[in-house]
């Protein structure tokens, strides 16, 4: 694909929604993943997606034909050449470096190097990488098409041109940029750790979670927290609840709990896998 705009590392839930925000936004995009079958669901996903739009009619036929035509997918890292390189791969920190050496030997110092990672310092990333000023965080919401927040994340080695770039690059794919430093759990994370952390607690004591989401809900929260948990996947939550947990100290009142602990432990990981703190039809 001639001009090709960005690239997502990761099929998964976020870097499809990405991908599909970015080729919306008229964009340019190559998805890629390692594994076939993800990159296949993640190619149907952003169809099904996309066709309910139109049926809505809130996009046509042609931008429908546009927006697919925009996106490439591929598993063949060696094709992974662009300006923008975001990443939306698990939150490990060695797959990660291990991921941006990979493509800085393909792209070189001219291309941005943005992680989606919502719970790891970005400084320890950009620390790792060959070309540390071109590193910068791009964090997205789930779901990502819909979600306007983008946190971009800066280190004391970014470059002002790369942050300009990145906030320009949001600000186009129709997101609202909040430039932030880098800091356990950044911005939203960070605040919204409470909001979970305390509704765990209270179902550590036996109230339901239905009831603390209607509760939450009837107060005015669009979304309680354990469907908010589900959708955003409590393999997700639970590991920046962790990551907050380690970073600042291992404060009490931020303790991860058990309940979500054991959630991830048997896979019951929400919306993604059909049964969390609900079960889902597939």
């Amino acid at each position: 694909m001639k001009n090709r705009s960005l690239l997502v590392c990761g099929a998964g839930t976020m870097g499809a929604g990405i991908a599909q925000t970015a080729a919306q936004h008229g964009l340019s995009v190559m998805l890629f993943d390692l594994s076939e079958p993800v990159l296949k669901k993640a190619e149907e996903q952003i169809r099904q997606r996309l066709e309910n739009l139109v049926q809505k009619q809130k996009i046509s036929e042609s931008a429908f034909d546009s927006i697919v035509q925009s996106i490439e997918y591929t598993t063949d890292i060696s094709l992974c050449k662009a300006p923008v390189l975001l990443e939306a791969i698990v939150e490990k920190l060695s797959v990660k470096n291990k991921l941006f050496e990979e493509l800085a030997a393909l792209n070189g110092p001219a291309s941005i190097y943005a992680t989606n990672t919502s719970s790891l310092s970005v400084e320890e990333i950009a620390v790792a990488h060959p070309y540390p000023s071109q590193v910068i965080g791009m964090h997205f919401f789930n779901p990502a098409p819909l979600m306007k927040l983008v946190e971009v994340v800066t280190t004391s080695h970014s470059s002002p041109a790369v942050v300009r770039k990145i906030v320009e690059l949001a600000t186009n794919m129709g997101k609202t940029p909040v430039i932030c430093k880098d800091s356990p759990g950044f911005i939203v994370n960070r605040v919204a750790r409470p909001f979970y952390i305390e509704a765990l607690r209270l179902a550590e004591q036996g109230v339901s979670f239905s009831l603390i989401d209607d509760l939450m809900e009837a107060a005015g929260f669009k979304m309680g927290p354990f469907r908010l948990m589900d959708l955003i996947g409590n393999d997700v939550n639970y590991a920046v609840s962790c990551s907050v947990y380690e970073q600042l100290g291992k404060p009490e009142r931020l303790r991860p709990s058990s309940v979500q602990e054991q959630k991830v432990k048997e896979g019951n990981l929400g919306r993604k896998t059909g049964a969390g703190y609900y079960t889902y039809k597939s």
